[in-house]
């Protein structure tokens, strides 16, 4: 599979994807390979990555795989200074780990609120903080993943909703101090993507969930990248601190 070389307009560009190994990440490293970047693909474990990055490659060498905690901030530093040192450089970060430990108020737990605010709102912290100063030497990109729970909220996931709430307001903030250096910082929200995670619901439960969508089907990840690789490209140099739902019309 190769991509046509007009496509490739991020040829020289080098691109951070967290939670790169499946699902929504798997979806966009593929298609910033596409475009001609060369992606650092990161999970919990680098071994993780290993199909994503095989499959990277077959629209150009130069992937790799690498593992950390994101919620750990020295490793993350660490590891964005490495990812410069072997690839030459960062142009574009998209914050998408996320994890999630659903559970009505009462019965959730200290650990369960705290392992997903670390995951989720920090871990986006610490690889803002640790490639702000690259990517403000090349007018560079970020796109963080948020959800539409961030803008609507979802009975049962109060710890997941204030996390990716708070991702959006990163997003805005950060958008405001890079600004003046080029750098454009924007969120997409998505809804219901079929992933692992979807999967998992039962066929009964899928199809009413399904109901509720006005669109009536459960998105793509495939669609999330679509927008990824618009905000990347030349049609997003005039964008910056905004958040694109993608939900099929849930949040209406």
């Amino acid at each position: 599979m190769s991509a046509n070389s007009t496509d490739q307009f991020l040829s020289g560009q080098v691109a951070i994807v967290t939670g790169g190994s499946r699902g929504i990440g798997r979806a966009i490293a593929l298609r910033l390979a596409q475009r001609g970047a060369k992606v650092a693909v990161i999970a919990t474990r680098a071994e993780n990555c290993a199909e994503t990055v095989s499959a990277c490659n077959e629209f150009g060498e130069g992937h790799a795989a690498y593992g950390v905690d994101v919620s750990n901030t020295e490793d993350v530093a660490e590891l964005c200074k490495q990812i410069q040192k072997e690839m030459g450089g960062l142009n574009i970060l998209v914050n998408n780990a996320g994890v999630t430990r659903d559970q009505l108020m009462l019965r959730m737990s200290e650990e369960d609120f705290d392992r997903v605010i670390d995951v989720n709102l920090k871990g986006t912290w610490n690889f803002l903080k640790a490639a702000t100063r690259p990517l403000m030497k090349c007018a560079g990109r970020v796109i963080n993943i948020a959800s539409v729970v961030g803008v609507t909220g979802n009975a049962g996931q109060a710890n997941y909703a204030a996390s990716k709430a708070g991702v959006i307001g990163m997003t805005r903030s950060l958008a405001k101090e890079l600004a003046g250096r080029k750098v454009c910082v924007n969120a997409i929200a998505p809804g219901f993507i079929e992933t692992d995670m979807t999967a998992a619901i039962d066929q009964a439960a899928s199809a009413a969930l399904q109901e509720t969508i006005p669109l009536g089907r459960i998105g793509q990840a495939s669609e999330i990248a679509s927008a990824v690789d618009f905000l990347v490209g030349p049609g997003g140099d005039y964008i910056t601190g905004q958040t694109l739902v993608i939900d099929g019309g849930l949040s209406l």
